[in-house]
């Protein structure tokens, strides 16, 4: 489960680093805080930040894409003057709603994670054809022998029966 932190400067990072210390938060920077919950925070180049706090359950991966994605689409929806001293109240930014749906389940969220699913199940089935082949090919071994003994023995059969 994600719970959203709207986007914007991150003056609270300061609390966070009371919390992990040796967590610093620079631009350009990515880091997880763990307690009760993971506690994602991305620092873009342009000082842009987002936090999530996320359940042990939801992957890093994921929580770290919804951040890129949002703070992507932020920072093209609103102004670069608007961050330092905008509030909810005068930035209006929408997409985080949408998101947040999208990343609860973080399977969905991302198109690799659907791919390899996909892989993963056409895996499974070609692993049982291959077994199934497989199968077929030890059966038709033992009609070929039975089937070369069988000549042996009509052959042996034949010069008996002309003596």
């Amino acid at each position: 489960m994600l719970l959203p932190v709207s986007p914007g400067r991150c003056p609270r990072a300061r609390r966070l680093e009371a919390v992990q210390p040796k967590c610093l938060y620079k631009e350009g920077s990515q880091a997880s805080v763990e307690q009760e919950y993971l506690c994602h925070v991305l620092v873009k180049n342009d000082s842009l930040a987002e936090v999530v706090i996320a359940d042990s359950e939801h992957p890093s991966w994921g929580s770290f894409t919804l951040l890129e994605k949002v703070l992507d689409e932020f920072s093209k929806q609103v102004h670069r003057t608007d961050w330092p001293v905008g509030s909810p109240d005068t930035i209006q930014y929408t997409g985080l709603d949408r998101h947040l749906s999208r990343h609860q389940n973080p399977g969905e969220a991302n198109s690799m994670t659907t791919v390899q699913a996909e892989l993963d199940e056409t895996k499974i089935i070609l692993h049982n054809t291959m077994e199934s082949l497989l199968a077929r090919g030890r059966k038709l071994d033992d009609l070929v022998s039975k089937s070369e003994v069988l000549g042996i023995q009509s052959k042996v059969f034949y010069k008996t029966a002309r003596k």
